[in-house]
């Protein structure tokens, strides 16, 4: 059962689980479960998606229960009307706070305009060697990304040398060895926490917000992030 933190007459919103598609995708033959298909079989009716995260990242999904609804919310998204947060556990201290302008390339080439705010919640160092160094370092974060590019905040931290925790491709494959080898850890730590937006209908503010799953929570709580 998909966990569902707003539901109306008009809209839907669940907290996707990390390794769940939105939908069908050739990239991704091995899925057999997909977002659009248990939430429809879960309600009872369809479901008309508004937009996607990764397969690898949880949190926040909105869907309209009619084409129009679901048109209504994505011209707020593509107006940059809505305000997303997103938390992350990255490698390394991370700047108190940040603001990168970095165009980014999509799948066909295309060069993008991609801007992304930072906040620092926490640093913790732990007591486990990593490479020449007999600690390691890591940040909780939240990215508040102002354009909507793919895989914005994973590039985007990848550039700034501070990758998630977990990522594949953008991350870091000694550290993701070494969450795997010391806690058994290969989710990727980026969860889609908050949206605020306008209800299509009735204008009046939904401010979302999605609760950690297990694997994130064990993760802080380990790390001392807490």
């Amino acid at each position: 059962m998909l966990q569902i933190i707003y539901q109306d007459e008009h809209l839907v919103v669940i907290n996707k689980p990390h390794g769940l598609l939105v939908h069908r995708s050739p990239i991704a033959a091995d899925a057999e479960e997909f977002a659009v298909q248990m939430l429809r079989d879960q309600i009872g009716q369809k479901v008309f998606p508004v937009h996607r995260i990764d397969r690898k990242t949880s949190g926040i999904l909105v869907f309209g229960l009619s084409g129009e609804i679901a048109r209504l919310i994505q011209e707020q998204l593509e107006d940059h009307a809505t305000n997303k947060t997103y938390l992350a556990i990255v490698r390394g201290y991370f700047p108190e706070s940040l603001e990168l302008d970095y165009p980014l390339t999509n799948d066909t080439g295309k060069v993008q305009e991609a801007l992304t705010h930072f906040k620092c919640l926490k640093h913790t160092e732990v007591d486990v060697p990593f490479g020449k160094h007999a600690t390691s370092r890591y940040s909780l974060i939240e990215a508040y990304p102002k354009t909507g590019r793919m895989h914005q905040i994973r590039k985007h931290l990848k550039h700034l040398r501070h990758p998630i925790i977990g990522d594949r491709p953008h991350g870091c494959n000694k550290q993701n060895r070494l969450f795997k080898a010391q806690w058994n850890m290969t989710t990727m730590m980026l969860h889609a926490q908050k949206l605020n937006l306008s209800h299509p209908i009735t204008n009046e503010p939904l401010h979302l917000e999605a609760p950690l799953f297990s694997t994130f929570k064990e993760m802080i709580g380990t790390l001392k992030l807490d």
